[in-house]
C-alpha cells in the first residue's frame, strides 16, 4: 500500500499493491493491520455504493459530531474528480479544496477524514462508486455547502451545462453561511 499526503494536511492517497496477470488482478482495497501500521487507525462500521451516469454532481456533504465521518472513497466502474474541502476551523488549509481522478483503472483511493466536506463529479457515461465510512449514517447530523460556491471556485471538470444536481444539493449554504464546528488539531 502506497500513501501519498496531498498539499492539505491529513487528506491521503490511497494506492493499493495491484498483483496483474493473464487471468485479470487482485487487491487489497483495506487490511486494518496496514491501515494501522501507517498510523491511521480505522474501523469502517458501513459501506456505502452509487450508480451514477455523465454529469452528476454529489456533494459537497458531511455529518457533524457526535456522528461525523471518515470516508474512503474508490471507484469500481468508470471515473469521477473525487473532491475534498477543509472546513476544520483554524487549519492552514481552511476553505482549500483537493481534487483527485478516480478511476476503476487506476485503483486509487481518496482518505477524506472527519473536518472535511466531499463531493465528486462523474466523468464517465456510467460510474460506481464505493467508499468506507467510520460511522454510519445519522440523517439529523448531515450538512453540506452547495457545489458551484464561488468562493471556493471547485473545477468539476464538466462543462457548466452538463452538470446534474439533486434538488437537495441545489439548496445547501454556501462556505461562509456553513457553521463547522471542527477544529484543526496539529
Amino acid at each position: 500500500m502506497k500513501l501519498t499526503k496531498t498539499n492539505i494536511p491529513d487528506l491521503l492517497i490511497i494506492e493499493p499493491q495491484v498483483f496483474n496477470d493473464e487471468r485479470g488482478y487482485f487487491f487489497e482495497s483495506y487490511n486494518l493491520a496496514k491501515f494501522t501500521a501507517n498510523e491511521i487507525p480505522l474501523t469502517f462500521v458501513q459501506d456505502n455504493q452509487s450508480r451514477s451516469s455523465r454529469g452528476v454532481v454529489r456533494g459537497l456533504h458531511y455529518q457533524i459530531a457526535p456522528y461525523a465521518q471518515t470516508k474512503l472513497i474508490r471507484v469500481l466502474e468508470g471515473a469521477i474528480f473525487d473532491v475534498a474541502v477543509d472546513i476544520r476551523n483554524g487549519s492552514p488549509t481552511y476553505g482549500q479544496w483537493y481534487g483527485l481522478e478516480l478511476t476503476a483503472e487506476n485503483k486509487k483511493q481518496l482518505l477524506v477524514p472527519v473536518g472535511f466536506a466531499h463531493g465528486f463529479s462523474v466523468l464517465s457515461d456510467k460510474t460506481t462508486v464505493f467508499y468506507k465510512c467510520d460511522e454510519t449514517y445519522h440523517p439529523n447530523s448531515e450538512r453540506g455547502i452547495i457545489f458551484n460556491d464561488a468562493n471556493l471556485n471547485i473545477d468539476w471538470h464538466l462543462p457548466k451545462n452538463e452538470i446534474l444536481v439533486s434538488a437537495k444539493d441545489k439548496t445547501l449554504p454556501t462556505f461562509t453561511e456553513n457553521n463547522s464546528d471542527f477544529i484543526y488539531k496539529k
